[in-house]
């Protein structure tokens, strides 16, 4: 509390990535479970929760962006925190499928409120080169809350597994209040309407550019294109593999909360440890070796689908998930340095980067109710399965790459 009362940004930038970090994990290490074991979704339902909050932000991340742009970062940032935690209070104490639907559309609007507000508000306060620190510790402030997090929701949800959901939205609401009397706002300057005519046309442009550039660039393609599978298969095994552990071993739900926390929690240790390694090593300053990585982590994902579908035993399963999970990661940022590297110009970087997100958001839209119907009309395990072929073309096309 004392950093806030300092009203230094870049304290307060901080502290807000651990709260925010620690109160999203709070919840999320049981909301799968909460859905699965006490509203009792199906595998479609499942899905759809999950298709809901992508159409959602998908929907809201331009019109809300502007918000931030043209009126306040401040503002912004608090309606999202605001609205995040509105809809968590409203899923964890209404256990209904049209609830936790309603509840989707809430926070994913109040997420693309925060979305890129938070780091254009500390640009703007801090300047760039300092905002460059600010990220880096934020990030690491944000795995600080996960890793504190994730034991204190197991032992909350052991007992009440609604408890960590409607708890973590009353702390994230109470982060918005926090941050209208502590954060300060000195350096934003509004747009005018010739601006704002302006800033349209300069994102038309880039569009304009980014779509020219990818028809001349076969790699640029191939990139969109494994961002379009992974979103194709994402979705539905997010949703589904609490249920499919559930269906193919016989567990108590107490024992599955722990089960589940404890998974959480070697997958945020693990990934940590990979990608320190990683930062130490070679592996991300060379393209060629970076095409290898990801090829070599598409392989373990699609295997460990394989497997993970097929097991029936506890421990065959969390090994397969872990592996999933921490590669997926890994893999990511991988992805990024791949495609800053290919960006032929620094002015179109953010829109770039946007449009592979909405990209991934496409194939999860249109993958996830795929998945969903099958797993219904047939089994999890079968759906799981079908997540696995859904993304092996993505070795086609980084096979492609490395013979380039």
């Amino acid at each position: 509390m004392k950093l806030f009362f300092k009203k230094d940004s870049y304290k307060v930038y901080i502290y807000t990535c651990f709260l925010s970090q620690l109160f999203f994990t709070f919840i999320f290490t049981m909301n799968l479970l909460y859905q699965v074991e006490i509203v009792k979704l199906d595998p479609l339902q499942l899905v759809l929760v999950g298709t809901v909050l992508e159409v959602s932000v998908f929907l809201f991340e331009i019109p809300t962006g502007i918000v931030s742009d043209l009126k306040s970062r401040k503002l912004s940032i608090m309606i999202g925190y605001f609205l995040i935690g509105i809809g968590f209070i409203i899923e964890g104490l209404f256990p209904y499928f049209m609830t936790v639907i309603a509840a989707q559309i809430v926070w994913g609007i109040g997420y693309t409120f925060t979305s890129g507000s938070q780091q254009a508000w500390i640009a703007d306060e801090m300047g760039e080169e300092r905002a460059s620190l600010a990220f880096i510790e934020g990030a690491k402030a944000g795995n600080l809350g996960k890793i504190i997090a994730i034991p204190l929701s197991m032992l909350t949800g052991y007992f009440m597994i609604n408890l960590p959901i409607v708890l973590g939205g009353i702390g994230m609401a109470g982060l918005s209040v926090l941050l209208f009397f502590f954060m300060k706002e000195e350096h934003f300057k509004p747009a005018d309407r010739a601006e704002r005519v302006s800033t349209w046309e300069s994102i038309r442009d880039n569009m304009s550019r980014i779509i020219t550039f990818s028809k001349n660039s076969s790699l640029m393609r191939i990139l969109f294109l494994i961002a379009l599978f992974f979103g194709f298969y994402s979705e539905g095994f997010d949703r589904l593999w609490i249920s499919h552990i559930f269906d193919a071993i016989n567990i108590t739900e107490g024992k599955l909360v722990m089960v589940v926390g404890g998974i959480q929690f070697i997958v945020v240790v693990l990934s940590f440890a990979v990608l320190q390694f990683i930062s130490k090593g070679s592996i991300h300053e060379k393209l060629k070796s970076i095409y290898f990585a990801l090829f070599a982590g598409s392989i373990l994902i699609i295997s460990s689908l394989i497997g993970f579908a097929l097991s029936s035993y506890l421990v065959s399963l969390l090994i397969f998930y872990i592996v999933i999970q921490v590669v997926r990661y890994v893999m990511h940022p991988l992805e990024e340095i791949w495609l800053n590297q290919m960006i032929p110009d620094s002015s179109t970087r953010a829109t770039f980067f946007s449009v592979k997100g909405q990209v991934d958001a496409i194939g999860q839209i249109s993958g996830g109710p795929v998945i969903g119907l099958i797993a219904l009309n047939f089994t999890i395990k079968t759906a799981i399965l079908v997540c696995s072929i859904i993304l092996s073309p993505v070795l086609f096309l980084y096979s492609r790459i490395l013979k380039k």
